[in-house]
Order: C-alpha cells, then sequence, then structure tokens
C-alpha cells in the first residue's frame, strides 16, 4: 500500500499483447471506475470489454466498494481490457491476500503471452513464405 496526501492505494500493473495498465485501487463510499481520465462505461464501448473488466471485482462477491483507476496504452480494444482486468486482479489480491485462491482459479493473475510473431526475412508473414515455381 503507498500513500498520497490523505488516501492509501494499491497498484499493480497489467500486460496483454502490447497492452499495458498500471491500476490503482483504493476503498471509497461508493464505486467509481475511471480510464485513462473517461468512466469505464464510456472507454469500454462494447458489453463484452466490460464484462472482462469487471470480472475481478464481481467475481469476489465482497461488500467492498473500491475507487479504480486504470491508465491503459499500446494494443486494441480487447487487448486492453484484458491488461486491465490482469492488473486489477493483481491488485485486489495485493490489498487482501485472502482474494489471491479466488482469483488465481479463475485466471485473472496468469499474464496471457500470446503476441503476434515478428515477421522474418525472405518470407510475406512470420512464416508465410512466398509461392514456390519450379522453373
Amino acid at each position: 500500500m503507498t500513500e498520497t496526501k490523505t488516501k492509501k492505494y494499491t497498484e499493480a500493473v497489467g500486460r496483454r499483447k502490447t497492452s499495458t495498465a498500471r491500476v490503482r485501487i483504493h476503498e471509497a463510499a461508493k464505486v467509481s471506475f475511471i480510464v485513462n481520465g473517461k468512466d469505464a462505461r464510456e472507454y469500454f464501448q462494447t458489453e463484452e470489454s466490460r464484462r472482462l473488466v469487471l470480472g475481478p471485482t464481481v467475481n469476489l462477491g465482497t461488500t467492498t466498494k473500491w475507487h479504480i483507476e486504470a491508465k491503459v496504452s499500446g494494443g486494441g480494444p480487447h487487448s486492453q481490457a484484458e491488461a486491465v482486468r490482469h492488473g486489477l486482479a493483481r491488485a485486489l489480491s495485493a490489498n487482501n491476500i485472502e482474494f489471491r485462491p479466488k482469483m488465481k482459479s479463475l485466471g485473472y493473475l496468469r499474464r496471457d503471452p500470446r503476441a503476434k510473431e515478428r515477421r522474418k526475412f525472405g518470407l510475406k508473414k512470420a512464416r508465410k513464405a512466398p509461392q514456390w515455381s519450379k522453373r
């Protein structure tokens, strides 16, 4: 836990593909979720992205209300949503060690390492070779 002027917060980093999310949480009187200065509902426009992002808080089943702030950069909208989910799960489990087993069983603490493979010299894409001709 780190202290700003008066509020204590827990910070964690979440990653997915080329997206990176820095998530800060602290207990509050009412629930609020801000991503890059906008409300999370405004920032993540699809219902699937919103469900992804809110997964860790919904599945915990606690009565604690959180003020969540996230700064996300890189990647696309889906990748950013997964990065925020990863960061939020890490922050929640760092804040309260009792949340860790539940988060781990749901797979929220695992960083998904899959990313696009680099293009190699002489090939059209990472593995696609130009059409072969005998003569």
